[in-house]
């Protein structure tokens, strides 16, 4: 972090910035807050004094707007407000959490030290993973802490530019991985997609200036038909009394990117690029009754499309967010999304936890709301999860992370109570839902009194029982027939437990053979497990309890000085590289392919290295360069669907990686091309075009036609990014071809 103290000049503006930040929250402020809340930029000033960000401005600036972030987009208050002011004091300065606990409450000295990220983890698998998982472990102490986080992040993504092109990347890939479900699951819908925007900015900055591009010239013409959509609905609504506010907002760029390449249209044919939003000024007890009639209004004018109703009025999603949707077709033929909501349901969407729980008195007094508990669900959840023994920090993430799920269904009890689970989730899901000992004893699973296999997948409104039996275990096959992070994780536990419990007696047995050759079992057992290549104590001792590791491979080792040593091989040539080496390998003569390639802005000819085969880098891509643990440097694209685990969860190996000049290599691409079958020629016309207009050699092609519809995949060589580019428009010009697509392994 660069060093120069604030000077005069810019004193001013940190004072200006936190006079802003002290208006916005005073109302807000009562007992002690004032004082502490000085108190806060006090000491967060004295410990940022010399500290910069990247752009040079004084670091101070960050956690003011923070603690901005956290009051004015999120809806938090004082507590928060002073927590997110001194969220880097800690990690970032002389200030130590007893200083904290010194000046500051209880409450704030948690929120203060869930934010300070663990020191000591270098020797740890991923320090990013233990890190995510402190945050995590946070939710069912105090939310604030995740919540300050989403504030602190998209911070720094919007201000990222001046931060070298790889740690956007990295950071980018963290948002991607947690933050961006995490923010969809507490229901920031607002933050979740700037987080998404601001990623595929990072990660392909051409799609999104074309997209942005095209956004911003047809921006006029929607305003236009937002306000022509509007006009016949107006008198009715007026009629029906009520108060009520229009917005015609377009789609995030991000989201119309993903609907381009999922339908594989191009922007012009997609014809929802926005949405109008209806939000009623209306009494909790006519919130209901008002959004169905406004939708009778709208369906009174245009037509609606059945198949895209949605109703998150009568049943929230899981994360509390209520709303009624509806695509119509509106004037000119368009389809037109219109989203029906209250100012209190708006702003539950908008703010997602913090103004849930500013509801949440309210929402428990009517009996009718279903939503009132639905964060303590979810956090119950959670808890289920911190309270399962975790081999290690990924595992627990990989977890949790099938607890953020986009997308949902609802399920009920025989008694008829409605539980949320995500789409995909089975039977067995179901089971661990209800409870962990239902899950653990369940023997036969009935769905909508059909009895059904542990693994059927669960839709919309199915009635489950459960039948159990005290003597059922889970075994290692149940693994494979569960999709939520609670089942996988308290699976994973009873098998571990049961392991524990086998492998008592290879323990004993091991124990007795140390003894016996007079050897410390605790300074030996480590130097075993390393040695015989499991990952812990209690996989050996079930190795050895199985036979699949016998008390006689003892023999490889000798005692020397009370210590077991292993016993060199006479031909023993060169030492196997360490499996932690995370250091690139330089090697005088590569066999790999020379691609013009700079890693760390050195040359990679010199390294063990190889172009990935899950994304199959072209010269001119986006890339960068991941050291294995024993098999040198992949490159990688940065839109590679491995690219967000790799960078998010094994950051420290990750490097910066980039083309350098032109090159004489051929690059192997795979293309998707779909369109009309016209029976006659498609194949000869794509070929034709491929091999004798653009030169290009054609590895293999395949191509099936069913039903007036042909998909066909062809693989190719090209030189560099650009080459593909022209070859990808030259084929979409041919007649029939809709839509052509790079796909990845």
């Amino acid at each position: 972090m660069a060093r120069k103290a604030i000077d005069d000049q810019e004193m001013v503006l940190v004072q200006a910035a936190f006079d802003k930040l002290h208006e916005l929250v005073k109302p807000r402020l009562t007992g002690d807050d004032e004082t502490l809340l000085l108190k806060a930029f006090d000491i967060a000033l004295k410990g940022h004094w010399t500290q910069r960000r990247k752009s040079g401005e004084p670091y101070i600036l960050h956690p003011i707007e923070v603690a901005r972030i956290c009051f004015q987009e999120i809806g938090l208050g004082p507590t928060a407000v002073i927590s997110a002011i001194l969220h880097d004091v800690v990690e970032d300065t002389k200030f130590e959490m007893e200083d904290i606990d010194e000046h500051f409450t209880p409450k704030i000295s948690l929120i203060v030290n869930g934010l300070t990220k663990l020191d000591g983890l270098y020797n740890v698998e991923s320090p990013q993973a233990e890190n995510f998982k402190k945050v995590v472990s946070t939710l069912t102490q105090d939310v604030r802490v995740v919540l300050i986080k989403m504030a602190d992040r998209i911070h720094n993504l919007r201000t990222i530019d001046v931060m070298p092109r790889h740690k956007q990347l990295k950071i980018a890939a963290e948002t991607s991985y947690i933050y961006a479900p995490l923010a969809h699951r507490l229901g920031l819908y607002g933050i979740k997609t700037e987080f998404q925007d601001i990623i595929m900015k990072i990660n392909e900055p051409e799609k999104y200036g074309e997209i942005a591009e095209k956004l911003a010239s047809s921006e006029d013409e929607r305003q236009a038909y937002i306000a022509k959509f509007i006009e016949p609905l107006r008198i009715k609504l007026e009629e029906l009394g009520l108060t009520y506010r229009v917005l015609g907002r377009p789609k995030a760029i991000y989201s119309i990117y993903n609907k381009i390449k999922k339908k594989g249209v191009s922007f012009e044919e997609i014809y929802d690029l926005f949405a109008v939003r209806i939000i009623l000024d209306v009494n909790l007890e006519k919130e209901k009754t008002s959004c169905w009639n406004v939708y009778s209004v709208i369906t009174d004018f245009y037509k609606p499309i059945p198949e895209r109703l949605k109703d998150w009025v009568t049943t929230p999603k899981g994360n509390g967010y209520e709303s009624l949707h509806t695509t119509v077709v509106g004037p000119k033929g368009r389809y037109v999304e219109v989203q029906i909501r209250t100012e209190r349901m708006d702003d539950i969407a908008e703010r997602g936890f913090a103004a849930h729980w500013k509801y949440k008195e309210i929402d428990s007094i009517n009996n009718n709301r279903s939503n009132s508990n639905v964060y303590d669900r979810w956090l119950d959840s959670i808890r289920d999860m911190l309270d399962t023994n975790h081999g290690d920090a990924l595992e627990f993430i990989t977890d949790f992370k099938t607890n953020l799920f986009n997308e949902e269904i609802y399920v009920f009890t025989p008694n008829g109570d409605m539980r949320i689970l995500p789409k995909g989730a089975t039977a067995l899901d179901f089971a661990f839902d209800i409870h962990s000992d239902v899950g653990y004893k369940a023997t036969a699973i009935k769905v909508n009194n059909k009895l059904v296999p542990m693994g059927f997948k669960l839709s919309n409104g199915d009635q489950l029982q459960v039948t159990t039996s005290k003597n059922q275990k889970p075994n290692e096959n149940w693994l494979k027939l569960v999709v939520t992070g609670k089942a996988r994780s308290k699976i994973r536990s009873a098998m571990k437990e049961e392991r524990k419990k086998a492998g008592e007696v290879g323990k004993e047995a091991l124990m007795r053979k140390l003894k016996n050759m007079k050897v410390d079992f605790e300074e030996s057992i480590d130097v075993l497990v390393k040695h015989f290549g499991f990952n812990n104590r209690p996989d050996l001792y079930f190795a050895l309890a199985n036979d699949h590791l016998k008390i006689s491979d003892l023999k490889a080792f000798t005692v020397e000085k009370g210590k077991l040593v292993l016993i060199p091989l006479e031909d023993e040539g060169e030492p196997a590289p360490s499996t932690e080496e995370v250091v690139p390998k330089r090697t005088k003569k590569s066999n790999y392919p020379k691609a013009n390639i700079f890693i760390n802005g050195e040359p990679a000819d010199d390294f063990k290295y190889e172009l990935a085969l899950c994304c199959k880098p072209v010269q001119g891509d986006l890339i960068f360069a991941y050291t294995t643990s024993n098999s040198g440097m992949k490159i990688h694209r940065t839109v590679c669907k491995n690219a967000t685990h790799l960078m998010a969860n094994f950051g420290y190996r990750v490097m910066k990686a980039e083309w350098q000049g032109n090159t004489s290599t051929n690059f192997a691409v795979d293309l998707l091309i779909t369109g009309v079958d016209s029976g006659v020629g498609v194949i000869q016309t794509i070929t034709n075009e491929i091999s004798n207009t653009l030169n290009l050699n054609i590895r293999s092609f395949s191509m099936e036609g069913k039903e007036g519809y042909f998909e066909g995949k062809i693989s190719m060589f090209v030189l560099n990014k650009n080459q593909l580019t022209v070859a990808v428009r030259a084929i979409e010009k041919l007649p029939g071809v809709q839509s052509v697509v790079r796909i990845e392994k």
